[in-house]
């Protein structure tokens, strides 16, 4: 048996985008600057993907910037809106455990001489709203906060911290990086107050290689991130790669058809998936405390200490039963240390280099999850057996 239980590093593409991407590359192959009909038909997918996403975040389709994924889409936000708010300040204000492609162009504007306060989170991975508002100054241009975090699953009270921010200063950026949450959790920007937000296609079951930027308005300070021929109302240059806008679109509504069925399913089965991993002994679930409330975490997302293993041990013993995990975020997996995230909420040091990733699907199924619980029951003991000697 299979169990693939590594979701929040790539899903698997519906079949359904996967035949649509196709008839577009063989089929309805122009490009959409062409002025002749296959010309046309490529712009006509493109303008039903925005008008597919635009529904799913109740915004305008104007507000939709296509990109290559969510690396590039935190990119043009952060370094973006830096470079055109400059002259107004040069302070930036992130958390301690962004995912990397949030921290690395920040350290980027670091070099070119802006300031960017790193905040700390609580042992749940919580922003404190106290702790923003301190931040705060006078020279501050922009703020990012991921919405999901990639490793642990908890969810920020972006609305609260939005509206700290824009009662300091309505003119700061606040920005969020929404690629854990998009598709899975109910999302609607203009709500939440962000003025900018990045989300990825292959996250949702889409292809890779594709993603948006969200952009609240007309009159948002984003410098172009990449020059050439003017697409996309010159925010982002270069043809568009409308095979894989095509199966965003498509997959994004999918995500969202039958929402509240999806989530509850979800939900049920993680909360089931958390209480029979508690009863294993040396089994620890990460910043998940008693008395939260379950919406403060993604169900798709499981983080757990597993007492005296190396994670990348048990990452290949199981993965030698056909069940497929992360150590932590695929995009730092080739990069040796020790979780940002974990070290951010104060894990034991003893589970830093101990800790498993489980992350779900809406097409994770119960024998999956029962046979991951069973693998890891078989496993563990034999394991901790060698370890020891």
């Amino acid at each position: 048996m299979e169990a693939y239980l590594d979701n929040a590093a790539t899903t698997r593409v519906l079949l359904e985008v996967a035949e649509l991407v196709k008839k577009v590359m063989t089929e309805d192959y122009g490009n959409p600057s062409s002025l002749h009909t296959k010309g046309f038909a490529a712009e006509q997918y493109i303008r039903g993907a925005l008008d597919d996403i635009s529904r799913t975040l109740k915004v305008d389709p104007s507000t939709i910037v296509f990109t290559s994924g969510g690396t590039e889409s935190n990119n043009q936000a952060l370094i973006g809106s830096a470079l055109a708010n400059k002259r107004r300040g040069k302070h930036i204000i992130t958390t301690a455990f962004e995912h990397a492609s949030v921290a690395e162009p920040l350290i980027y504007l670091e070099q070119m001489g802006f300031e960017v306060t790193f905040l700390p989170v609580e042992s749940d991975g919580k922003v404190s709203p106290e702790t923003l508002k301190d931040a705060l100054r006078n020279d501050t241009i922009l703020v990012s906060v991921m919405m999901v975090n990639n490793e642990i699953g908890v969810v920020q009270d972006l609305q609260t911290l939005v509206k700290i921010v824009k009662s300091y200063n309505p003119e700061i950026i606040f920005h969020t990086d929404a690629i854990q949450a998009y598709g899975k959790l109910e999302l609607h920007p203009k709500k939440l107050g962000v003025d900018l937000m990045s989300v990825s296609g292959h996250k949702l079951h889409g292809p890779k290689g594709t993603g948006f930027l969200y952009i609240a308005e007309a009159n948002t300070k984003l410098h172009p991130y990449i020059h050439g021929g003017h697409q996309q109302k010159n925010r982002r240059s270069g043809t568009e790669n409308v095979p894989g806008i095509a199966g965003l679109g498509m997959a994004a509504q999918l995500a969202y058809d039958d929402y509240q069925y999806k989530y509850k399913n979800v939900s049920e089965l993680s909360e089931d998936f958390i209480r029979d991993l508690k009863k294993i002994e040396g089994v620890v679930i990460n910043a998940r405390p008693e008395g939260k409330s379950k919406t403060e975490f993604s169900p798709y997302i499981i983080s757990a200490g597993i007492e005296g293993i190396k994670s990348e041990v048990l990452l290949h013993a199981l993965e030698d039963k056909g069940v497929y995990v992360s150590s932590g975020s695929a995009c730092s997996s080739n990069h040796p240390g020790l979780s940002d995230t974990l070290s951010a909420i104060g894990v034991d040091k003893s589970l830093l280099d101990s800790t498993i990733r489980f992350s779900l699907s809406r097409f994770t199924t119960r024998e999956e999850i029962d046979y991951t619980i069973a693998s890891l029951q078989t496993l563990l003991p034999t394991l901790r057996r060698f370890t020891k000697r």
